[in-house]
């Protein structure tokens, strides 16, 4: 451990308690929450080890004081964290709404489980992706990622943190039960200041500070609460002082910003891997667990002679349509397998355009897909 707290080295641990780590390496020193299977672990770790390090661990009433909690303290100047699972994360979604309005850097993990409402509180499920995405009022956009092992819910708890501070938006972590209670080798490194992205700080003297006034990437620099800068926040529609406007024109003129500081800058957040696609007749859409029985199965097809890819998504919002436009144009078909009843194989083929088949293995949780059926899968889409 570093003089600051910081753990390095390997540890054998599981993926919720990765994800602990994760956000104090990224300098998270605030959490609030609510305890909720299966992400409850998450919590746990974090009340321990955040006063270790002169961090703040507050217990909240419920999942909505939770989420104001983390915009406050965002707006304080910390990064902060708070984590749920289905019925929690529905409980969220107003004021996930409302850190989108108020442009608030913070980062929400959601470790699905099977649903709706209680539904499986220990088994795994992907069904909250649509939800991700629609799930507050209004027009917005979210960034979303997704993790496929403990060693990833370290390190993209951190990116995910990284992203929130760039673009000054709440970033979802979508993880799930698999993923988060499986325990295997992560390992801890010591993540250097430069690596480490900090909100934009205004140039402007507290005097001529608008809070909401863009740069050219349409990101506004944030003053903290405190520092001699006024400003006013509200979840209205407002003008670049961050008061009241309760006109169309305004409201045209934020929403659009909002909407396209991530959509224009898509490339930079949009992350995926591939295997195995440059000649691919087909290819498996998969993201979390998911895609590690999808590599299983792919790697089976190739051994029966069939030229099969995997695209695992992660980053699933924005969405990487122009990549899956661009594999429509070479492949015969996709195969999704979700441990949903279908989510996002609706934005496969939406992008697909017709131009190659799309074919869904849903699963409704409480399991996981087999290698032999997504084999299957794969069989049946090339006939």
């Amino acid at each position: 451990m570093s003089e600051e707290g910081i753990r390095e080295g390997q540890f054998f641990i599981n993926g919720d308690e990765a994800c602990a780590e994760g956000a104090i390496s990224a300098g998270c020193r605030f959490f609030a929450g609510y305890p909720i299977t299966p992400a409850t672990e998450i919590a746990e770790r974090m009340s321990r080890r955040l006063p270790e390090i002169g961090g703040v661990y507050v217990q909240m009433e419920d999942e909505i004081a939770s989420m104001n909690a983390i915009l406050g303290a965002s707006w304080a100047g910390v990064k902060a964290m708070t984590s749920t699972s289905g019925p929690g994360f529905s409980l969220m979604m107003e004021n996930l709404g409302l850190g989108v309005m108020l442009e608030t850097p913070c980062v929400v993990v959601n470790v699905q489980r099977a649903g709706p409402s209680t539904g499986l509180p220990t088994s795994v499920g992907q069904g909250d992706m649509m939800q991700a995405k629609w799930g507050s009022h209004g027009v917005y956009e979210i960034i979303a990622i997704v993790p496929s092992s403990p060693q990833e819910m370290f390190d993209f708890t951190i990116t995910a943190f990284n992203l929130s501070e760039k673009y000054r938006v709440p970033v979802l972590l979508m993880a799930d039960e698999t993923v988060g209670h499986m325990s295997e080798k992560v390992v801890m490194r010591r993540v250097a200041p430069e690596e480490l992205v900090q909100r934009r700080r205004p140039t402007a003297p507290p005097g001529k500070y608008w809070p909401y006034q863009p740069d050219s990437d349409l990101v506004p620099p944030m003053a903290i609460a405190g520092e001699g800068y006024r400003f006013h926040v509200t979840g209205l529609t407002h003008d670049e002082r961050g008061y009241p406007e309760m006109t169309a024109a305004a409201q045209e003129r934020l929403v659009r910003r909002l909407v396209d500081k991530i959509r224009l800058n898509r490339k930079d957040i949009i992350n995926y891997e591939e295997v195995g696609t440059e000649d691919a007749e087909v290819v498996v859409c998969a993201y979390g667990i998911t895609a590690r029985v999808a590599r299983r199965a792919v790697q089976q097809a190739r051994d029966e002679g069939i030229r099969a890819g995997l695209l695992r998504l992660i980053t699933v919002w924005p969405f990487a349509e122009d990549r899956v436009r661009e594999l429509s144009q070479q492949v015969k078909a996709f195969v999704v397998p979700e441990i949903n009843y279908g989510q996002i194989v609706l934005e496969v083929e939406r992008c697909a355009g017709g131009r190659a088949k799309t074919l869904l293995l849903p699963h409704m949780g409480g399991g996981m897909h087999q290698p032999q059926t997504i084999l299957e899968g794969i069989r049946e889409a090339l006939r």
